[in-house]
Parts: C-alpha cells; sequence; structure tokens
C-alpha cells in the first residue's frame, strides 16, 4: 500500500512548515541563554499567562518536562472562553437541545410516542454548568497532579521576566520566570452600531445563559458560533434569522458542501439574509428593531427581534497585558508575531493560540501550547495549520481537513474529486438520519490527498481518520483498502476514498 511507503519516508520531526507567520528569526533560542531554574529558586522555568485551553495544556506540559511551572488566570476558574463560556457549554445546549427536537420530532417514527413533551429550560441550563464546573474542577487537579503552581488573578508584564499579578482576593504579588508564554485567547468582536448588554443584545457568552426562550432571535454573522447558537434556540421554539454581510455563510467551507449546509440548515426552519449589513439597533421599545441594507448599498429596511445574537468573529485579547513597553511586535490584526518556536522578538517571551496568526481554536492552541514549551525544554515541536480540522456542530454536522475545492483550483493543481453520500450508507439509513456527504479531493497525477469535507451526524468524529491520512500525506485508495467496520457511518469516508481514486461500491 501507499502508506507504508508514506510513513517510510515521513518527514524528520525537525522539518517546519512555512505557516505563514514568521516576523524574524533568532539565531539563539532564548531558553539556552536564561536557563532553567535551580532547586529551591523563587524564577519559575516556565510562566504562563492564561489558563485555557493553550495555556493550561502548556502548562501541564512545561511541568511534565521537568519544568518548573506557574499559570496565571484570571477568571478564578481554568479552561479559558472555550470550557467556561464557549465550546463546553455550547455543545451541551446543542446536545440538549437536539435531544429535545428528536423527542418532538423523530421519536414517534421510530415507535415512541409521548403524550407531550415539554422544555425545562433551567434544568437544561443546569446540565451545562455542571458539565462546566466539572471539567474547571478536573483542570485543577491536573495542575495539582503535575505540581504546576497556579495564580488567580490579571497579569501584566514588568519586564521579560516579571509579571506583577492582581489577585482575585484582592492582593498583589510578582510572578517571575526564565520563559514567559502568553496564551491569553481571544474575545468577541464588537459591531459598531450594536451595543452588547449580553441581556437583549448578546454575545456567545450571553446566548449560553438566556432566561427565557426568545420568540424572534435574530444572529448577526453566519460563522460557526452564530449557526451552532441560532440552532440551539431554533430548536428549542425561537424562529431564527440569520443576517450575515459576506454572500454565502461560513465562507471558508468548501462552496458545494456550504450549499447543502445551508439547504439543511434552511430544511429546519432557519432563515438567511445574505448580502446584508446592519447599521444600527434601536433598543428603546420591547422589541428591538434593527436597521438593515444591502451590502452594496440602498434602501434601508426594519427586522425586529426579541434577542440578538452578535457573533462576526473573534479578536485577539492582550488588553493590559503592557506588551508595548517590552516592544512586543504585533500586526494590523492585533495579533502577536513570533516565529517557528513561538518565540515573540522579546528573548524569553513566547505567544501561542488566539493571540497569534493561525486558525481561532481551542485544539489548535492545545498544540501550540506543547510544541512551544517542547522548544524551550531544549526538544523540537511541531504544529502543522494546514492539517488542524474544523467543525460546525450542528445536526448535521460540518468536518473537514486540508484544501476546499475552491483553494485546490486557485493553485493550478490537477485534481479529482469523489463524493459518497450517506443516503447510500446502510447505518445512516438504519438510524433514519442520512442528510450529508463524504467529499475527497486528491492530486490526479500522485493520488495524494488534499482535503476531506464531511457533512452528516458525528462528521467532528469521523474527520479524525482523513487528518491522520492528510499527516502522512496518504493516498486515496490508502483510505479505500482498509477494512472498515459494517455498517458504520464511517464506511461512507471510505466509499468517497474508493470513487476518488477508482469507483464506489454501493453507488
Amino acid at each position: 500500500m501507499a502508506m507504508a511507503s508514506t510513513i517510510a519516508r515521513r518527514k524528520a520531526s525537525y522539518y517546519f512548515l512555512n505557516r505563514g507567520i514568521n516576523a524574524y528569526s533568532q539565531s539563539t533560542p532564548a531558553f539556552f541563554s536564561r536557563g532553567f531554574s535551580a532547586g529551591g529558586s523563587d524564577d519559575n522555568d516556565v510562566v504562563v499567562i492564561g489558563g485555557g485551553p493553550g495555556g493550561y495544556v502548556a502548562a501541564i506540559k512545561a511541568a511534565q518536562l521537568g519544568l518548573k511551572t506557574t499559570c496565571i488566570e484570571k477568571r478564578g476558574a481554568l479552561g479559558g472562553t472555550c470550557l467556561n463560556v464557549g465550546c463546553i457549554p455550547s455543545k451541551a445546549l446543542l446536545h440538549s437541545s437536539h435531544m429535545y427536537h428528536e423527542a418532538k420530532h423523530s421519536f414517534a417514527s421510530h415507535g415512541v410516542k409521548f403524550p407531550s413533551v415539554e422544555i425545562d429550560l433551567p434544568a437544561m441550563m443546569a446540565q451545562k454548568d455542571k458539565a462546566v464546573s466539572g471539567l474547571t474542577k478536573g483542570i485543577e487537579g491536573l495542575f495539582k497532579k503535575n505540581k504546576v503552581t497556579y495564580v488567580k488573578g490579571y497579569g501584566k508584564f514588568l519586564s521579560p521576566s516579571e509579571v506583577s499579578v492582581d489577585t482575585i482576593d484582592g492582593g498583589n504579588t510578582v510572578v517571575k520566570g526564565k520563559n514567559i508564554i502568553i496564551a491569553t485567547g481571544s474575545d468577541v468582536k464588537s459591531l459598531p452600531g450594536v451595543t452588547i448588554d449580553e441581556k437583549r443584545i448578546v454575545s456567545s457568552t450571553g446566548a449560553l445563559a438566556l432566561s427565557e426562550i426568545p420568540k424572534k432571535l435574530v444572529v448577526i454573522g453566519a460563522g460557526v458560533i452564530g449557526l451552532e447558537m441560532g440552532s440551539v434556540w431554533g430548536r428549542l421554539g425561537s424562529e431564527v434569522t440569520v443576517v450575515e454581510f459576506a454572500p454565502d455563510i461560513v465562507p471558508s467551507m468548501d462552496a458545494e458542501v456550504r450549499k447543502q449546509f445551508q439547504r439543511a440548515l434552511e430544511k429546519q426552519k432557519m432563515k438567511f439574509m445574505l448580502k446584508t449589513k446592519v447599521v444600527g439597533c434601536d433598543t428603546s421599545g420591547d422589541v428591538l428593531k434593527l436597521t438593515l441594507e444591502p451590502a452594496a448599498g440602498g434602501n434601508q429596511t426594519i427586522l425586529e427581534a426579541d434577542v440578538v445574537l452578535v457573533s462576526v468573529g473573534r479578536v485577539p485579547f492582550t488588553a493590559g497585558l503592557e506588551l508595548d513597553k517590552l516592544g512586543v511586535e504585533m500586526d494590523k490584526a492585533g495579533r502577536i508575531l513570533v516565529n517557528e518556536r513561538f518565540a515573540t522578538n522579546v528573548p524569553g517571551v513566547y505567544a501561542i493560540g488566539d493571540v497569534i496568526p493561525g486558525p481561532m481554536l481551542a485544539h489548535k492552541a492545545e498544540e501550540d501550547g506543547v510544541a512551544c514549551v517542547e522548544f524551550i525544554a531544549g526538544k523540537v515541536g511541531h504544529v502543522d495549520y494546514d492539517k488542524v480540522p474544523g467543525v460546525i456542530y450542528t445536526h448535521p454536522e460540518v468536518a473537514s481537513v486540508g484544501k476546499t475545492e475552491e483553494e485546490v483550483k486557485a493553485l493550478g493543481v490537477t485534481y479529482r474529486v469523489g463524493k459518497f453520500p450517506f443516503l447510500a450508507n446502510s447505518r445512516a439509513k438504519a438510524i433514519d438520519d442520512a442528510e450529508g456527504i463524504v467529499k475527497i479531493l486528491a492530486e490526479k497525477e500522485t493520488d495524494k490527498i488534499l482535503g476531506v469535507h464531511i457533512m452528516s451526524p458525528n462528521a467532528g468524529e469521523l474527520i479524525h481518520e482523513a487528518v491522520i491520512a492528510l499527516s502522512y500525506d496518504a493516498a486515496s485508495e490508502d483510505i479505500a483498502r482498509v477494512c472498515h467496520a459494517h455498517p458504520t457511518m464511517s464506511e461512507a469516508l471510505k466509499e468517497a476514498a474508493m470513487a476518488t481514486y477508482d469507483k464506489p461500491i454501493h453507488i
């Protein structure tokens, strides 16, 4: 098989792809010149500012590598935006709302009938909060297990080796470190003319904690967060309208898959207003009134809502760190510039996750964190941003890795496409949940896989076979010739691979 030879010729671990974010290079890595703490010293080998997915993972990894480590977190609860007000609570509500929707609309066809189905929103929110609380406490347990010192408070630089922390109990302490990692994540991007109050005009944070189900919900921004939260409240009974400035939803998605995805959401009664700009919001009455106009200009219209969700993206969060005093270089978007070792231009200061260029994803930040501390410890780390999977956790889910067909065309590569619908997948038909498709793009001459896109139930679980395949420069034939258990949803990936290099069996 092609995979065997691929493994044999796999790139050495010290090889790095050009991630497109190198501002400069350092001839001597900071960790060689600054050294490590001697036993009994007050100085840390590593100080991490931020306890989100990138920060807490970096701290644990550093401790596992034998480095004296302290993590500073301003919330007083570890896990960052992802665990506290992002990834985890949103997935809890997505699952709960899907269960309600299935009970109301699908159970009867499976022979399971109820006189009525009711929503207990406080109980649903309590389940979400329980999940969040358990996971944050779990990270604290991991810190204790790995001997990571945890400081609760807001940190700012005094020097490249000192961080002043205003602790949450009202005190102040100075944390010293030979190497300091900035892992402060990102914050909600604001929209001029629409002021977030987290009550009626909410960010994703407020959308996760609504006290009642809004009759009309307007989502500004047809990206991942907007569509996920729109799905939650739409399933629970809200009339959801998504307003998007661009001509398409999720612009980064493969166009063919996007078209099917939008159609699936529309069948769930989600409405879309594309090429539309929000210019203001009147909050004076009981009903919110959004002023809209065509993106290209034109007559204004009014759209009413009980709740408005602003989800137009996120921006790096570096406020209060006083990076300007250190002279840390940043780009126009406010992202910290780093080299391939995640080092800034200031010796001993590093940055990872959402504060640097690259996809703003929790799992990308985790990989950054591991690689960064491996470099600090004198080892070798590596993150390939071209092979970071992306997932939208709606129903069906959409997951992808690698290039879209539009990107492949732009590169001028001669390619082949293999597709397989879940309507022809036996497991999907058996559970009566067969909406979706697998699409594979491969270089025509070599059959090397360039991109994989899946729309299906649990697509976020199915995509990792493709991530591994791309990581080993596999051919579509490699996947096609691997025996997949029957009946499983993953057989659709095998069939799509067969369709790419030859012909599928079941369609």
